[in-house]
């Protein structure tokens, strides 16, 4: 092989290089661009039509909206909604909190179950989701609301909220919060209405 073969590969590689980088740029911009217009577009039409402002507010916050299913369905389809996020976070980093649900006893607790736990226990998220709720409910306490990538809300109360801030998704096994004695209380609804807990516990 002689020089001029060699600078000619080493051209070419530069090339395919700067090709690529091109393409992984104009993806991220056409995402980042795709997620402004989309959400332009739906404040616009929110600020100029009453009726659709309307629906749109009934239909989102006053019933049961699933944001985990949309983010899902988003990240599927365009990737991460925070252009960029590939370089910001690794996607290599492990979890430092991963657990399974563990309880010596349960039994029904008004909509839902009350289970027997060790004192300050680290709760962790059920399914995968994203924080709808955080606050005081009545005979519940402290409560967590995760309206979980399967439609389905899982209330966690009589706990302790960890960091975890309204709209946070949290992936399954991850740390809700600390018991704030021996029990905790479980509920599990979809579409608003109580579903029977010994079919998930």
């Amino acid at each position: 092989m002689d020089i001029n073969e060699v600078r000619n590969e080493i051209k070419n590689k530069r090339n395919k290089n700067k090709q690529n980088i091109n393409k992984k740029s104009s993806k991220k911009l056409t995402k980042f661009l795709l997620t402004i217009v989309l959400t332009l577009t739906t404040l616009i039409l929110l600020k100029s039509n009453t009726k659709l402002k309307t629906i749109f507010y009934e239909k989102v916050f006053t019933k049961n909206f699933n944001f985990a299913t949309i983010n899902k369905i988003f990240k599927d389809k365009f990737g991460s909604p925070i252009p960029f996020s590939e370089a910001i976070i690794q996607k290599e980093t492990t979890p430092v909190f991963n657990e399974k649900l563990e309880y010596t006893e349960k039994s029904k607790y008004l909509d839902g179950v009350k289970l027997t736990v060790t004192k300050n226990y680290l709760v962790p998220t059920i399914e995968s989701g994203m924080v709808v709720f955080i606050g005081e409910k009545e005979n519940y306490g402290n409560t967590v609301i995760i309206s979980g990538i399967d439609g389905i809300d899982i209330w966690y109360s009589n706990i302790n909220a960890s960091s975890l801030k309204l709209y946070d998704y949290v992936e399954k096994g991850s740390f809700v919060g600390e018991s704030k004695d021996t029990n905790i209380y479980l509920v599990y609804k979809k579409d608003g209405k109580v579903l029977n807990y010994e079919e998930y516990i």
